[in-house]
């Protein structure tokens, strides 16, 4: 790791340097699971490795899966059936891509708060922090065109509410649907992009997440203290850091086996509790479901969605301004991808000069209000599009941007952060170092 003076890889015998001198393949292995962690990392900083396994487990499961899916109108929904009742271990195979989804979805939500408590996002992982909201945006882009594969009633009506979106774009949006659905309207030609890029994007993620692995290399973990490794010595270094293997490897691998075991507890017992009934009835253009809902994970960004409706005062006054441009529709557009992009950019509107969240304590209420309202937003996009969830969802919308756009700005200036600790081991020393006691 650049800038962190630690051992680096040297080959002994004379296969090794032959293939080293090639090929350093097994000094990039040994430097990245020798990287030097900060010694005080809590359980917040195991779902990475959950993270990663989900990936494999999306992405071995789906080859498996799609060696039996037919992606045509008519036989797409016949052939989810015959992997479930005729292909030896297809049912296990699909509750395991399906539920693997939320686990995938759950791990990311929480990785994504422990960044934003921390301070993770602050330089010098700036480029770490946006590189993982791609990630995390084409996780969403793979999970949408995931659901529609099934075929059934709310795979469909989804697909058409979601893509009805890009035709609210002004002048461009109904040349943006048509091409993305492939013709007018939601068909066969919709259901084998969607396939295509459903298959190709988590291969993309797969390199997205090197390249994210490797950005954090290069400048380092953060930590709960937000204090940086020293840097002046190899032996200051150490004093501050272990190797990532074996104490942080076992210590992943213990809570990855205890989320895995309720993981196939769900998979084993409730697989369908996360999922729709109505998408157990195949897709009909001419019936049309009560209520339409995505699935869990992007349910507040749906809320969001919802919230801004005409008579709302800033859609009216952004449809002034715009001269009629932007309406209700497209501004609920704006919102739903707004709210991802203000995350996005926490690096900058962060103005404090404390990294982490445990050393300020104005920061925390705030962010405890974040994590409330984020949990409310999900609730109101599960429930129809009426009062009082219609107006819950408005304020919660609005919370949600005034954290990032002035909240976050502003505790920067105003707050007075509590004294931090001057190195990692004295944090370290602090919390596991041995206790004295008063002499009796």
């Amino acid at each position: 790791m650049a800038g962190i003076p630690h051992d680096r890889y040297e080959p002994k015998s004379g296969g090794e340097r032959w293939l080293h001198r090639r090929l350093p393949i097994v000094g990039l292995l040994y430097d990245t699971i020798m990287i030097p962690t900060p010694k005080n990392l809590n359980w917040m900083w195991i779902w990475g490795i959950v993270l990663t396994f989900c990936l494999a487990l999306q992405i071995v499961t789906g080859i498996v899966l799609v060696m039996h899916y037919t992606p045509h109108v008519d036989m797409a929904f016949a052939s989810i059936e015959h992997i479930m009742r005729n292909v030896n271990g297809g049912h296990f195979i699909r509750y395991l891509h399906m539920n693997g989804a939320s686990l995938f979805f759950f791990a990311v939500y929480l990785h994504i708060f422990r960044g934003l408590y921390y301070g993770s996002y602050k330089a010098p992982r700036e480029i770490t922090w946006i590189i993982g909201m791609l990630i995390y945006l084409l996780m969403m882009a793979t999970a949408f065109m995931g659901y529609v594969l099934p075929w059934g009633q709310m795979s469909f009506w989804g697909a058409t509410v979601i893509t009805g979106l890009f035709g609210a774009i002004p002048g461009i949006g109904p040349t943006i649907q048509e091409w993305l659905l492939g013709g007018p309207a939601v068909d066969n030609a919709t259901l084998n992009r969607f396939f295509s890029l459903h298959y190709l994007l988590p291969f993309v993620i797969a390199a997205l997440v090197a390249v994210h692995i490797w950005a954090f290399h290069t400048t380092g973990n953060n930590n709960p203290t937000g204090v940086e490794v020293r840097r002046g010595s190899k032996e200051e270094a150490n004093r501050d850091t272990v190797p990532f293997w074996p104490y942080f490897v076992i210590k992943d691998l213990f809570a990855l086996a205890v989320i895995l075991a309720l993981f196939f507890a769900v998979v084993g017992f409730m697989p369908n509790f996360l999922g729709h009934p109505d998408n157990y009835i195949e897709a009909n253009p001419l019936s049309t479901p009560a209520h339409i809902v995505p699935e869990w994970y992007f349910l507040p960004f749906y809320a969001i969605l919802r919230a801004f409706t005409g008579d709302v005062w800033v859609v009216i006054a952004a449809n002034w301004l715009s001269f009629g441009i932007i309406d209700a529709k497209f501004f609920g557009v704006l919102a739903m991808f707004g709210a991802i992009v203000v995350m996005a950019l926490a690096p900058w509107l962060d103005t404090s000069s404390v990294r982490s969240g445990r050393y300020r304590p104005m920061f925390k209420w705030w962010f405890a209000l974040l994590c409330i309202d984020f949990v409310v937003l999900m609730w109101c996009g599960a429930m129809p599009a009426e009062e009082p969830y219609a107006t819950i969802s408005l304020i919660a919308s609005a919370y949600w941007f005034a954290y990032f756009l002035i909240i976050l700005p502003l505790l920067g200036v105003i707050e007075k952060p509590l004294p931090q600790p001057a190195t990692i081991e004295d944090d370290f020393k602090a919390h596991y170092g041995p206790k004295t006691h008063p002499a009796e």
